[in-house]
């Protein structure tokens, strides 16, 4: 597919088709179903987490005999074929979140685990001090993901860094979504407050990134995909923006979205303009490559570490050109959720395409009592 089609690839996306697929394929590992897991090493992704959700599950890891691993055993075992050996395991913790710092690392500590947390250094600020965390007999210690910072702060990922918990990798510089085409999706709503903060397009071009706002309503929204796809970004017309959001405020804000037809009178504001232009090749690859140099650059100055040298791709896509700059900038594996391979990483498997499992196959790991449960290295 060109930079200029209206479509998302199929290998952009999940869903049940793609996991049927997968599963004619072969792609999971035994271990799912029972069988052993053999010369696999399962690592598995999650997100912002609670005590209660996360504290059972490194529970059951604890009670198994399971220990971890992080990013330089991953690449070992699949650039030279090196096992870490049996019920080994490796955790990873995406975005950053501020529950990484409150919830993750003081529950890690306790059971003697430790993790990867994949960075993304435009979304994280500077704070003075650090939050207490469920060490500290925080009551709702997950709620700092819903705080206005939602995820760690400087000083903190700095500390777990330093304390050895976390193993502090790339996860691009802004974690960008983008328009790709210039075909309307929608508009910004007052229900645009509930999609997922990291899959708001970004609007600006240079500088610092700026991302859709919801107060902005009333904005087009266009075809989105991954800035680290081989999509061209389509650069929205700022008039064609400013057009609807100023109709939307001068006839009552949220409340213009109660009248009956609504969505085809902003429809007709933007009918027959030229709502933008796609940027050039060359303009896109050095976007990617700015994506991963500079979230290496900067996480290596703030952290101190010399040791930034593995990547998850967002949303799991890597275009070919994404491929080429995870080379270019020195990376040696990436994380992406690509067509080929199998859902857990093993030798001899392509570094830039290496994969994960969702952390809700985790209690599907052999249990102790099995004599599968030591692997086979």
């Amino acid at each position: 597919m060109n930079g200029h089609g209206t479509h998302v690839p199929f290998n952009e996306r999940g869903g049940p088709l793609r996991g049927l697929l997968d599963l004619a394929a072969g792609r999971y590992p035994a271990f799912l179903f029972g069988g052993p897991i053999d010369g696999f090493l399962p690592v598995f992704h999650f997100h912002g987490v609670t005590p209660e959700w996360l504290e059972p599950r490194l529970q059951y890891l604890a009670d198994h005999g399971y220990r971890t691993v992080t990013s330089d055993a991953i690449a070992r075992l699949a650039i030279d074929g090196v096992h870490p050996g049996p019920n080994r395991v490796a955790l990873c913790f995406d975005d950053a979140w501020a529950s990484l710092w409150t919830v993750a690392a003081p529950l890690l500590r306790r059971f003697g685990f430790t993790a990867i947390a994949y960075a993304i250094p435009e979304r994280i600020g500077d704070a003075h001090t650090t939050r207490p965390t469920l060490d500290d007999g925080v009551a709702d210690a997950g709620a700092a993901d819903r705080s206005r910072e939602p995820f760690v702060t400087w000083p903190e990922l700095r500390r777990l860094h330093d304390a050895g918990t976390i193993d502090v990798q790339a996860h691009t510089w802004s974690h960008a979504m983008i328009f790709c085409a210039d075909r309307l999706t929608g508009f910004v709503t007052p229900e645009y407050a509930a999609s997922p903060l990291l899959a708001r397009p970004l609007l600006s071009v240079d500088g610092r990134s700026r991302f859709q706002e919801v107060a902005e309503l009333g904005a087009p929204l266009f075809v989105q995909r991954s800035r680290m796809s081989d999509g061209l970004r389509f650069l929205v017309h700022e008039p064609i923006r400013q057009r609807t959001i100023e109709h939307v405020a001068s006839h009552g804000g949220a409340a213009f979205f109660e009248r009956p037809g609504w969505k085809r009178e902003l429809a007709r504001l933007v009918s027959g303009q030229t709502r933008g232009r796609h940027e050039t090749p060359e303009q896109r690859e050095r976007a990617i490559l700015d994506e991963l140099d500079r979230c290496r650059a900067v996480l290596t100055e703030r952290l101190g570490s010399a040791g930034i040298r593995h990547i998850c791709l967002p949303w799991g896509v890597a275009g070919d050109v994404t491929r080429q700059a995870l080379r270019a900038t020195g990376y040696r594996t990436a994380f992406s959720n690509q067509m080929k391979g199998s859902w857990a990483v093993r030798a001899g498997d392509d570094p830039y395409r290496l994969k994960r499992l969702n952390s809700k196959y985790l209690f599907r790991l052999p249990r102790r009592s099995r004599n599968s449960s030591t692997g086979r290295a």
